[in-house]
Order: C-alpha cells, then structure tokens, then sequence
C-alpha cells in the first residue's frame, strides 16, 4: 500500500481535479460551465484517489484518460467556450489529466508491476 501513495500521478490527479472543481469560484462561468467543472473536476479527483487505493486496476487509469479528454471537450458540447476563463481551465485540465493517465499507464499496468510475468517480472 505504501507504494501506492507514492506515485506522483495518483496526487496529480487529484490536485488537478481539485483544481478544476473550485475554480468557478475565482472565474467567470454560466450554470453550464460551473456544473461542468465541478462534476468533472471532482470526477478527476475521485479516479485519482482510487488509483491509489487499487494501482494495478487500470481500467480506472483508462477512466482517467476519457475524463480529461470529456473536460477539455466540456467548453464546446455545453456552450462555454466564449468564457476564457472557464475555458481555459478545463482545457488545460484535460489535456494534463490526459498526460497525467499516459504517464500512469505503464506504472499501472499488471505487465510493469510484475504481476502479469511481463518483462518487469524478471528485472
């Protein structure tokens, strides 16, 4: 378990999750954007704290990815791209929560952990 607390992805999942969440409190949004980022935002957080919790299930690495892709998409599908702040903001957040699921990938995977007797297995 001690392991897992470890990894820096996990907690930047989380930072930019929190991030994403509380900022419509110091950017401009509509109830489109607000709702948008909060749900979104805190839905990044929550991936970030299972994947410390269980590291090898990669599927929630996978739940990461799609999320950060659905927040950079947000400002567009639910009409807020005309507001830069909010827009910016899950632009940003998504493609770094996407980044941050690449680099979590091949730590997470069973292969790398040793557990799939893939080449980490005989390192």
């Amino acid at each position: 378990m001690k392991a897992a607390w470890a990894r820096w992805q996990d907690w930047a999942a989380v930072v930019i999750g929190v991030v994403v969440a509380l900022s419509p409190i110091w950017v401009s949004t509509n109830s489109a954007a607000r709702w948008s980022m909060i749900v979104l935002g805190v839905l990044v957080a929550v991936a970030g704290l299972a994947n410390m919790m269980s590291p090898a299930t990669e599927m929630v690495v996978w739940a990461m990815g799609a999320l950060g892709v659905l927040l950079f998409i947000a400002p567009w599908v639910t009409g807020y791209s005309s507001m830069m702040g909010a827009s910016w903001t899950s632009w940003v957040g998504g493609v770094l929560t996407v980044l941050t699921a690449m680099a979590a990938l091949p730590e997470g995977s069973p292969m790398h952990i040793g557990h799939g007797g893939g080449l980490a297995a005989h390192h």
